[in-house]
């Protein structure tokens, strides 16, 4: 499609001014493609571990995930109809799982309670955000823009707080969530090293 284009922009002799947005536009899709083809590859390998029979499998790609993940960006959206609207379509999706007749119903509650905890977490690994503002790169852009070039020394200190000090309203860092477990206090170890 690009190489289309381009030929396009050539045949009407387009100025490099206005050409450049499809230069951009190629070098940001494959960046994309790359970022989604990643996601897709982690999601079915995390659902293909769980070795579930087809019809299982297949409602959790399909149906059970993106519900969720709908669910999450509702909670982001800032204006009332855009969220009203997206907490339809997850209510939409996630309504043909409910039915007694459905494979999921025929589960025990633990290993439907498990299901929804690996799908939501599948849901999270594709996070839409601008990460000039938000999350950890977010962070530190604007604390370097506030004091201007961080040290080696104080950006790892940083880092080191951000992941094991910082806790979410659930009580949990950013570094049990990732490994999946508790770690030692961190101003335990520091007294541990620093007596």
């Amino acid at each position: 499609m690009f190489a289309r284009l381009e030929a396009i922009a050539e045949e009407v002799d387009l100025s490099e001014h206005l050409g450049a947005p499809l230069a951009k536009a190629k070098r940001l899709t494959q960046g994309l493609v790359a970022t989604l083809a990643f996601f897709f590859m982690r999601v079915n390998s995390r659902v293909q571990a769980l070795d579930l029979a087809p019809a299982i499998e297949q409602a959790l790609l399909n149906e059970l995930i993106p519900a969720l993940y709908l669910e999450r960006a509702a909670v982001r959206c800032s204006r009332a109809e855009q969220r009203h609207r997206l907490q339809a379509l997850s209510a939409q999706r996630l309504a043909p799982l409910r039915q007694p007749a459905h494979p999921i119903q025929s589960l025990d509650e633990q290993t439907r309670r498990d299901l929804k905890q690996v799908a939501g977490e599948c849901a999270d690994l594709f996070q839409r955000s601008n990460s000039c503002v938000e999350g950890r790169n977010g962070f530190l852009a604007l604390y370097q823009h506030g004091h201007h070039r961080l040290s080696p020394r104080k950006q790892q200190v940083l880092t080191a707080l951000h992941n094991v000090a910082i806790t979410r309203p659930d009580g949990t860092t950013a570094a049990e969530r990732f490994f999946a477990q508790a770690h030692p206090s961190l101003f335990e170890q520091v007294l541990e090293r620093m007596p």
